[in-house]
């Protein structure tokens, strides 16, 4: 029974899928909270641009 467990691998697509997933979502992530302050300032300076030239 256990061989026949470890042979199966109709699982595996997805749960290869899941690791690649969770993966780029650890990038995504650690990217954002890099270089968070930086996109924030580039948003509010966008923001205040914007605003400005609506006046």
């Amino acid at each position: 029974m256990l061989k026949k467990f470890f042979r199966d691998q109709s699982g595996a697509t997805a749960i290869e899928y899941g690791l690649i997933i969770a993966l780029v979502f650890l990038g995504i992530s650690t990217a954002l909270f890099m270089w968070g302050d930086s996109v924030h300032g580039m948003y509010s300076y966008l923001s205040n641009t914007v605003t400005a030239a609506s006046k």
